[in-house]
């Protein structure tokens, strides 16, 4: 018999029973707890652009330390490795504003104007020629849609009020920037000092594994972003080179695209050759063709040469996890929320096997 078994109903649901007894006094209890949980929802919503700021600049700050451990491994005072760094990254934003800005601006203007041409070129293509008649009605069909919603009055005010909000988001995304900047710099200054304060938190007899397992962590996440935005960056740059010599139209965008969609963990590559193909197809088919399969052969470079070299000090995640978490963080941020969610996944990976699994094996 167990000491629970011992308890009488009555005495085990005395607490249940004594508030019963006083009904009003625990409504109100319970409409108190109801409106500030609604008080903390409503203020969380009021801050979360403030607190998504905040942690990519702690992510930022956790990228941009290996690089400042690594100069201060030369030699290199902290802050003077911090100023370099950040120096580094305004020559490199500098060089994309005046270098890959303007062509992209440029070709997306190119490309608007030029699709109602390409729209209205297609029936006369030489693959069209060569689809049935039941596949070339269908076709028409559906190139009549598109011009009638290209030319509508609302796609014309739902372009023109996506143009303003473009505007805003860019001015709002310089102004973000700023913020972010200065809150990376300051994580990143006082990195250390934080870590420590956190170790003081735990109990003595804990630190040496809190510490070791926090600095796996944040070595798991800076080799995950650094990692993934370097793949991106290579894939951009496979894409407008191959772009370049094929002679497909927009290169400088479609290697702006391949940056952005190649941030998705795994899943990206595979995505944007469907779509890189599928654009170039309207071009040519032949060159979508060359493309297609030169892009193919670079996605089996990057997974088997290119991405266990750069993400060596990265935690192995399995695939549908990743999938996972980039859907859950694409859907809560955006392009956002699909880069943090590997360094997420990784950390959240390493706690269970480090911490969770090792406490459950010992209950025997």
């Amino acid at each position: 018999m167990t000491p629970d078994d011992d308890v009488s109903p009555p005495r085990r649901f005395a607490g249940v029973l004594a508030g019963l007894d006083r009904p009003l006094a625990t409504g109100f209890l319970v409409t108190l707890g109801v409106l500030g949980a609604l008080l903390l929802g409503s203020a969380l919503g009021a801050i979360s652009t403030i607190l998504v700021y905040i942690v990519l600049a702690i992510f930022l700050a956790v990228a941009l330390d290996p690089i400042v451990r690594l100069l201060e491994r030369r030699g290199v005072h902290r802050g003077a490795g911090i100023a370099i760094v950040f120096c580094g990254f305004a020559l490199l934003m500098a060089a994309f504003l005046v270098f890959v800005l303007p062509p992209v601006i440029a070709q997306i203007i190119e490309l608007v104007e030029a699709l109602p041409e390409a729209i209205a070129a297609l029936p006369d293509s030489e693959w069209f020629a060569r689809l049935t008649p039941e596949a070339q009605a269908a076709a028409l069909a559906g190139l009549a849609q598109l011009s009638d919603w290209i030319a509508s009055p609302s796609t014309i005010a739902l372009l023109g009020g996506g143009v303003l909000a473009v505007g805003a988001g860019i001015v709002g995304g310089i102004s973000a920037g700023f913020i972010v900047v200065a809150l990376t710099l300051y994580f990143l200054a006082s990195l250390a000092a934080t870590k420590r304060a956190m170790y003081a938190l735990s109990p003595a007899r804990s630190r040496p594994r809190v510490e070791d397992l926090t600095e796996r962590i944040t070595a798991s996440v800076g080799s995950s972003l650094i990692g993934s935005v370097i793949l991106s960056s290579i894939n951009a740059g496979v894409v407008f080179v191959l772009h370049l010599l094929i002679g497909l139209p927009f290169p400088a965008l479609m290697a702006v695209i391949a940056f952005v969609i190649t941030l998705i963990p795994l899943f990206g590559s595979v995505i944007f050759w469907v779509l890189s193909t599928a654009v170039a197809f309207f071009t040519s088919p032949v060159q979508a063709l060359i493309f297609g399969v030169a892009y193919l052969i670079y996605i089996q470079l990057e997974s088997y040469v290119v991405s266990p070299r750069v993400m060596n000090r990265a935690i192995s995640i399995p695939p549908a996890l990743v999938l996972i978490g980039a859907l859950v963080g694409g859907t809560l941020m955006g392009i956002l929320g699909v880069l943090l969610a590997l360094p997420v996944m990784a950390s959240i990976l390493l706690i269970i096997r480090e911490v969770v699994i090792p406490r459950q094996d010992q209950k025997i």
